[in-house]
């Protein structure tokens, strides 16, 4: 089970960015992640086990300025997936997080027209790792933390 939804927004600097913006960033990003992987635990470990892949951000391990809510709710989703490869190792079910950085794609292009879009990951970088964590091949893997940076 792979755990691809989230979201990125600016703020501004923590006590400039309101409480409400700052929780959007948990629900787009958290919230999601929880509830597909507490609804996709039972079945894995009924089938006697298998993989659950979370998507973070290089973020969460080097923040930036004016993105704490982005930030923490990345470092959460994080924390959620070691605590479930924690929990769930004994029952043969593993749970690795991929962090790409900026991802190269139609919406982050536009965000950032100046930005040298040649050090991005693209996709097509991020997936072949995806499927990797979610595959057999990774069974002895639990709890990994894996930087897909692409060169930047």
């Amino acid at each position: 089970m792979v755990n691809l939804v989230g979201g990125y927004a600016s703020g501004g600097l923590v006590h400039e960015t309101p409480v409400e913006e700052f929780e959007r960033m948990f629900t787009v990003n958290l919230r999601p992640t929880y509830l597909v992987t507490q609804a996709a635990l039972p079945h894995l470990v009924a089938a006697g086990g298998g993989a659950v892949v979370c998507v973070s951000s290089r973020a969460a391990l080097a923040p930036f300025p004016g993105a704490a809510g982005y930030v923490t709710a990345k470092a959460a989703v994080l924390a959620f997936a070691n605590a479930v490869a924690v929990e769930y190792r004994s029952r043969h079910v593993r749970c690795n997080t991929v962090l790409p950085s900026v991802i190269d794609t139609p919406a982050n292009r536009a965000a950032q027209p100046n930005a040298d879009h040649s050090r991005w990951v693209t996709p097509e970088e991020i997936a072949p790792v995806v499927r990797f964590l979610a595959s057999a091949d990774s069974a002895p893997t639990s709890g990994a933390t894996v930087p897909v940076y692409g060169r930047a």
